[in-house]
């Protein structure tokens, strides 16, 4: 788990991470460097849910043998499968990564959430709704590693 308190954003108790696939933690369906480490890291703070359409069909072998909890959604109605994944985990509870139109609901609800831009680019709703926008995975998974950076970014 992670707990922040930051001054004029609130206190959060944060429990899950939930990730988009493509165009987040991969490109054209290949794990971005650096992803497997932190990822290991985090496992030990959060429980990781990796949500995906799987475009590419390599979600399974890539994340098959870590503790990653890997989701693949039907096709068709992402944008409301993640959002409805977040809320039986408790949204204010998740961290959600994304940078697509169809992680634009997930992101919004999200207890904190940061669109990542990655050189597939972010949707314009993906970046309005998130509360960060970061430069890559790694420095997306790099403040939840060190969680008080969070704290210079969101405090008012």
């Amino acid at each position: 788990m992670i707990e922040l308190d930051i001054p004029g954003f609130g206190k959060l108790g944060l429990r899950y991470l939930v990730l988009d696939y493509n165009g987040t933690l991969a490109l054209d369906g290949r794990v971005q460097p650096g992803v497997f480490s932190r990822l290991s890291q985090l496992t030990n703070l959060l429980s990781v849910h990796i949500l995906t359409a799987d475009t590419f069909g390599t979600v399974r072998v890539a994340f098959g043998q870590s503790d990653c909890i890997v989701h693949i959604l039907q096709p068709g109605n992402e944008r409301e499968a993640k959002v409805a994944y977040i809320r039986s985990l408790g949204a204010e509870s998740c961290i959600c990564l994304g940078n697509g139109n169809n992680d634009a609901a997930m992101l919004k609800e999200g207890g904190l959430s940061l669109a990542i831009l990655q050189p597939e680019g972010v949707a314009q709703s993906a970046l309005s709704a998130a509360h960060i926008l970061v430069p890559g995975i790694e420095a997306g998974l790099d403040l939840l590693l060190h969680p008080n950076r969070l704290k210079a970014t969101l405090r008012h």
